[in-house]
């Protein structure tokens, strides 16, 4: 019911009550109590009140407010402040809407949901993905429209502030026109539960993107490009199933640091652990100027002080998973699947050096990864001894770094446009080259393992222009991106150029 409605309703109440007494019954006095508990009336108004309801009297209906003015002694505007009081008294759910969608709150504040829609809608030519190996170089060009990413995000707490809850729905229909129903499905990607009654300590169970760097926990609704750099899919650590542990110490002094210390299944999204190996992870956050820099991307907000970070992280794992995404469980290039690989087929270790900073429409981020994968070996043969899955005991080093920082010129040149920011991302990967490892026999694998040393060098040049028509939540980015592949083996570098588009709203 809507205020206007319970207003009308409340003046109604009275006029009657004054015009036609007569016409009421027993029900009368519960209406007067209403209006008495709510403080609309006084206890002498009520008593003058139901005296007009037990006697006799007439008014005309054109006299309405002054018969309300009268028995009350209040103007027309005071009576509307007086039922918006008692409505707000008497409702127990507070309606809204701010930064995190649609709100819905108990008055007590122990209970708060809160629901937003996100979307994004991309074009991108002659590709969309990072091409990493020689054929994608060579793949026929494709320009393309796609919903990248429909999201429904709902979140809030219960019983009490501190007990916070949060999941995220994907709705994106699947990328492949040849993909089965099942991967059009809608899919929970994240679930979680805090306990977070002190800064200093609290705990998260569920499934989430692990803290494990900036980039990938920044949400892609807060990417100052249209999409993560190519450093993103080797070194993720993602989406997981576990507990942690994180808190703030020393807030607001020169130790002010935060940190994160969780075990978890180590499978990826929505896969129970099959074995007694767990994935450990741990990151230390040191905030050298004595402020918290949010999860995301861009100095949007225009940091009137300086604010930065320094982060190490390291992560360690063994099973059947050489990489993970939004998807789960899945293997780098080169490494076997995770439907054939043993459950205890890698062992991977990984750290990263994080650096973060934002002042005055200017930011810089950067990334430095290493990743090491202790392949055990595994070799399968059909009945006729052929090599159907072949991979080499071996070890593997990857290396990944990138620099991005953008900035509003608006800041020192006036005719620029205020709500728009340039920004530019160098970023590097060395990976094993999966041409030396994906080998059909055992004979090409011999020829191939004297060659096992050598890694594809990949690169990428990208420069955006983002225009912010509200924040993060309402933007349009466009970036050019220049790839290389170095693969050691051929004299000259793959080469590509790509450009996209993409507008990402959430309301």
């Amino acid at each position: 019911m809507d205020l206007l409605f319970k207003k009308q309703a409340f003046i109604g109440l009275f006029a009657a009550l004054l015009i036609s007494p007569s016409a009421f019954a027993a029900d009368d006095k519960a209406l007067l109590d209403t209006l008495l508990e709510n403080g609309v009336i006084t206890q002498e108004q009520y008593d003058s009140l139901a005296a007009s309801v037990a006697g006799e009297g007439e008014a005309e209906a054109g006299e309405e407010a002054a018969a309300v003015a009268a028995a009350t002694g209040l103007t027309e505007a005071e009576v509307d402040a007086k039922i918006d009081e008692a409505i707000k008294k008497d409702s127990p759910v507070k309606a809204s809407y701010g930064s995190k969608g649609f709100r819905l709150e108990s008055r007590d504040g122990n209970f708060q949901t809160n629901l937003q829609w996100r979307a994004q809608f991309r074009y991108s030519n002659p590709q969309d993905g990072d091409p990493r190996q020689i054929k994608d170089y060579n793949d026929e060009d494709v320009s393309s429209f796609e919903p990248r990413r429909l999201r429904m995000k709902i979140g809030g707490h219960g019983f009490k502030p501190w007990l916070k809850y949060y999941f995220e729905v994907d709705l994106q229909p699947a990328r492949d026109p040849e993909a089965d129903a099942q991967s059009s499905a809608a899919r929970v990607i994240t679930w979680r539960a805090d306990i977070a009654k002190y800064k200093g300590a609290s705990l998260r169970v569920g499934q989430w993107k692990i803290e494990q760097n900036r980039e990938r926990v920044d949400s892609s609704g807060r990417q100052q490009f249209v999409e993560r750099s190519i450093v993103n899919r080797v070194f993720t650590i993602d989406r997981q199933v576990g507990l942690q542990l994180k808190g703030r110490l020393f807030q607001e002094s020169w130790a002010d640091m935060r940190y994160w210390a969780g075990v978890y299944n180590g499978e990826g999204r929505s896969v129970r652990n099959e074995g007694n190996d767990h994935m450990y992870s741990g990151r230390l956050q040191w905030n050298f100027l004595r402020r918290d820099l949010k999860w995301r991307q861009s100095d949007v907000k225009f940091h009137e002080k300086p604010t930065g970070s320094l982060a190490f992280a390291a992560t360690t794992n063994t099973g059947r998973c050489t990489r993970w995404s939004s998807s789960g469980c899945g293997n780098l290039d080169g490494f076997l699947k995770p439907v054939v690989a043993d459950s205890d087929q890698y062992k991977t270790q990984q750290w990263v050096q994080e650096f973060a900073f934002k002042y005055r429409g200017w930011s810089i981020q950067q990334e430095y990864h290493h990743k090491k994968i202790d392949d055990k070996g595994k070799t399968v043969l059909d009945d006729d001894d052929n090599v159907i899955v072949s991979a080499p005991a071996d070890k593997y080093k990857l290396d990944g770094f990138y620099l991005q920082s953008g900035y509003f010129f608006h800041n020192v040149w006036k005719a620029f446009p205020e709500k728009m920011e340039l920004a530019a991302r160098y970023a590097y990967v060395k990976e094993p080259n999966a041409g030396l490892r994906d080998g059909e026999t055992a004979e090409t694998d011999q020829a191939k393992l004297a060659n096992s040393d050598i890694d594809n060098k990949r690169r990428e040049y990208t420069a955006a222009v983002n225009y912010f028509f509200n924040g993060h939540r309402n933007k349009l980015t466009l970036d050019y991106s220049h790839l290389t592949l170095d693969n050691g083996l051929t004299e000259e570098d793959e080469k590509e150029n790509r450009v996209r588009v993409q507008w990402d709203v959430s309301f």
